[in-house]
């Protein structure tokens, strides 16, 4: 909804009004890009007037005669960017939106650039937005996609981190946190566990938002900006945990499908890449390999397949695949035999008699057609999404690491000893078998003794893996 009102320059879309929308160029950064890409859709673009989208830093002509809406992070060098676009005119326009607050130095930058530019008269609007944060579903969004590994666990846990590094890492969380709450319009009641990285974030939060409810006439959070009703007395909690309470979890290998796509495919945004594998023909010898083909699927909301068995383990998802196709081949092949029947012209006495009933068939399979395209359409995706997963499964034998992190996690008996799973040549890839063997040691009420450690060492080493994770756990530990 923020988007939206943005991109119809500040004012709530209007519902009921039949007029055109108001054709108007896009400008954003690589943190606009992500924050737009997993809610709109080009097309939901285009009907709110955004007829060209483009990067800040890209090379752009000039088009005199069309507002530009800009969505960009407050950084030194898109602001000289736009201070450039001023200078040379490029647009009618400048509705400039800034992904989190502006700090006054660089506004006033920006005044000069216009002034110099003779060009204040141009820039309509300038926004903080509060939008820096990426919503990928309803009820989940992620801080950071560029320069992620900037605010990351092993960021926070390096060694050598410096406390100028450690305060930019939780300001950028907090900056974000602050943003997701103002686009909430609620104040949570915070809380998190003492002494760790949560707390230093939960402190700084907390400050940040009672300085802007001081501040009673500019608060984010009181006035008509957000609608009367939505500052209540019911306030959400943030709990903020620190990962280390729980390390063994993101290291498990997962069952279900939308976390095995995540695991073992590219997928970044809700958009999971996919190399095609070129089937198994062989080609002539001296012949140059055949290039695999890249193709990228959006899983969204609108995806009600993906919707309903993203939470499904994967078995399951397997069989839903099958009978959605069964489902779709029927229909379709109904839609073929009513085109056989219709093409058949008067020679036959009974084709007469049947074409008043099936024209009435026809038409309902004639509207139907743009849904079953679309059906169509996403069985194919799932087809080709489930299959990659499959292939992943079987040469890693993911099945197996599965059941076997279950039991230890859940400290049940094995039925086969963890040396001879690292020493199986077949089974995984050696950072799977890292994975497994941290979980067991992550999971173990006293550590293995060193003559044993040194033996999983050994197979660990034999397999490939890289141990400094593993010295990283036992100092951990």
């Amino acid at each position: 909804v923020a988007l939206k009102r943005m991109l119809n320059f500040n004012v709530p879309p209007v519902k009921n009004s039949t007029g055109e929308p108001v054709w108007k160029v896009l400008i954003y950064d690589r943190f606009g890009q992500d924050i737009i890409s997993p809610l709109l859709s080009v097309k939901e673009l285009r009907d709110m007037g955004i007829t060209l989208h483009l990067l800040l830093h890209s090379d752009r002509d000039a088009i005199p005669d069309v507002p530009a809406v800009y969505f960009v992070m407050p950084t030194e060098e898109n602001i000289d960017r736009m201070c450039q676009d001023l200078r040379n005119q490029l647009y009618e326009s400048y509705y400039l939106n800034f992904i989190s607050a502006i700090s006054r130095s660089k506004l006033e930058d920006i005044a000069n650039a216009a002034i110099g530019a003779n060009a204040v008269t141009q820039v309509a609007k300038v926004f903080d937005q509060y939008l820096n944060f990426i919503t990928l579903e309803d009820d989940m969004f992620v801080l950071c996609n560029q320069n992620k590994e900037l605010v990351s666990y092993r960021a926070i846990n390096r060694p050598d981190i410096t406390d100028t590094e450690m305060e930019t890492i939780m300001d950028t969380i907090v900056d974000s946190l602050f943003c997701f709450f103002v686009t909430l319009g609620a104040i949570p009641i915070i809380r998190c566990s003492r002494g760790t990285a949560a707390e230093m974030v939960a402190v700084k939060l907390d400050k940040k938002l009672r300085e802007n409810l001081r501040d009673a006439r500019n608060s984010l959070f009181t006035g008509d900006t957000l609608g009367a009703g939505q500052f209540s007395f019911q306030r959400p909690l943030l709990v903020l945990v620190d990962r280390n309470i729980d390390l063994a979890t993101p290291l498990h290998h997962t069952w279900t499908y939308q976390a095995l796509v995540h695991d073992v495919l590219d997928f970044h945004l809700n958009r999971v890449n996919l190399e095609e594998s070129t089937g198994m023909e062989s080609s002539p010898a001296g012949a140059r390999p055949k290039k695999k083909n890249k193709k990228s699927y959006d899983l969204t909301a609108s995806d009600k397949f993906w919707q309903k068995h993203k939470g499904s383990p994967f078995p399951e998802v397997a069989e839903s695949v099958q009978q959605e196709l069964e489902s779709y081949r029927a229909q379709e092949d109904e839609v073929k035999r009513l085109k056989s029947i219709m093409g058949i012209e008067g020679e036959d006495e009974g084709a007469i008699s049947m074409l008043s009933d099936n024209t009435a068939k026809l038409t309902s399979a004639v509207s139907s057609l743009p849904e079953l395209l679309e059906k169509k359409r996403l069985i194919d995706l799932h087809t080709n999404v489930a299959t990659a997963v499959l292939e992943h499964i079987k040469s890693r034998k993911l099945d197996v690491y599965f059941e076997y992190e279950e039991k230890i996690m859940t400290k049940s008996t094995l039925d086969k000893s963890l040396l001879d799973m690292i020493s199986d040549p077949d089974a995984g890839t050696p950072e799977d078998k890292m994975r497994l063997f941290l979980i067991y040691y992550i999971s173990s009420a006293q550590a293995p003794s060193e003559v044993d450690l040194e033996q999983y060492k050994k197979a660990l080493m034999d397999a490939g893996c890289n141990l400094a994770p593993l010295s990283y756990i036992k100092q951990w530990k």
